[in-house]
């Protein structure tokens, strides 16, 4: 049988698992001792978080003119405001919701990826 391409990052790790003989050995300890392992769900969570082929939706207008404050390169910090037009904007793009977070450096990385669609919209004006 042909072997599936991965999906995501849960994929990823089930065939690492299933060649170095790990996955064996787990569904062996499982079934020895009732205890489920909990590999299948988290696969599909890690497959959620970490998607190879994430579909990317439109940006609105309402979107693309909110971006335009929001992803100025010298903004530094983040209201809790900001975060949740960020937080909605991502999710209608992305299909992902975000949680809110003090962490500067997580809402850098998607800020650079609602960056990168807002600028092809931007380059096509």
């Amino acid at each position: 049988m042909a072997k599936q391409k991965a999906k995501g990052l849960g994929d990823t790790i089930e065939q690492i698992t299933e060649a170095t003989g790990i996955k064996a050995a787990v569904e062996m300890f499982s079934k020895a001792t009732g205890i489920d392992c909990g590999c299948e769900e988290r696969k599909a969570k890690l497959n959620q978080l970490f998607s190879y082929n994430r579909n990317i939706n439109c940006l609105t207008e309402k979107d693309y003119n909110a971006l335009t404050d929001l992803i100025a390169p010298s903004k530094d910090t983040l209201t809790i405001e900001e975060q949740n037009v960020i937080s909605e904007i991502y999710l209608n793009v992305f299909n992902y919701r975000l949680q809110l977070s003090s962490c500067g450096s997580c809402w850098k990385g998607k800020i650079d990826e609602l960056r990168k669609v807002y600028n092809e919209y931007k380059l096509n004006d």
